[in-house]
């Protein structure tokens, strides 16, 4: 097995990663479908509660793909010779990525409790801190600062860096906008209220608005992956 995968390790790889990205994309996009059924006034309290639910169950899937693909791209980077970190670097950044998954799991499966604020906190300041880093070393990078290659070819990693980060933004815009969600339920649930539900068209709203935004910058991201272009 171990020969196998280092005669393989390239090729595994990039296999988890467009698995990664299928899941991104599509689950983004399945969020966005049950969201229409989430602000539908129209629909029994319960049912909009039942397609809230759905929404959790696919965008876990899309932030377990949004998670892994940050160690998967720099472990092909540091294979490609675009990024110099690699041994000891590569094996601490995929345990920081087991516990980076646990809290993000935990998190989901403790909704509803005590336990989820805390976890769905600390989910959230990772990407407070990983989105400037990596806004920074990509631009950096882009003009020659490194630590990224800046050779001819190689700047479409630091491209793809720069536009993973910036749909990170978006992302947590939209994790917001379902934190919102959670508060304005239980406000429906005690009976019908005009102001909780002008706040629920309005969240929605924005989402919808920052979601084309966010597939043109995962659709650029897969491009200068497969691509290459620069």
């Amino acid at each position: 097995m171990t020969e196998f995968f280092a005669a393989n390790e390239l090729a595994i790889l990039r296999w988890l990663h467009i698995v990664a990205m299928v899941y991104w994309l599509g689950g983004e996009w399945g969020v966005f479908q049950t969201s229409y059924k989430v602000v539908n006034q129209s629909l029994p309290l319960e049912e909009r509660q039942r397609h809230m639910e759905t929404a959790y169950r696919i965008d876990i899937m899309a932030r377990t793909g949004i998670i892994s693909l940050l160690p998967l791209g720099l472990h092909m980077g540091y294979l490609w010779g675009v990024q110099p970190l690699g041994g000891g670097w590569l094996v601490a950044m995929w345990l920081v990525w087991v516990v980076w998954m646990a809290i993000t799991w935990g998190a989901f499966a403790k909704r509803g409790t005590k336990w989820f604020k805390p976890l769905s906190d600390i989910e959230d300041w990772t990407r407070y801190l990983l989105i400037p880093t990596l806004l920074f070393v990509s631009l950096s990078s882009l003009i020659g600062n490194g630590p990224f290659g800046g050779e001819a070819g190689q700047l479409w990693f630091s491209a793809k860096v720069l536009t993973f980060g910036l749909a990170l933004v978006i992302g947590v815009i939209l994790r917001l906008i379902m934190h919102e969600w959670q508060k304005l339920f239980p406000i429906l649930a005690a009976g019908p209220n005009a102001e909780a539900e002008a706040k629920l068209e309005k969240s929605i709203a924005l989402g919808r608005t920052v979601a084309y935004m966010y597939w043109i910058l995962i659709l650029t991201t897969a491009f200068f992956g497969a691509v290459k272009p620069f």
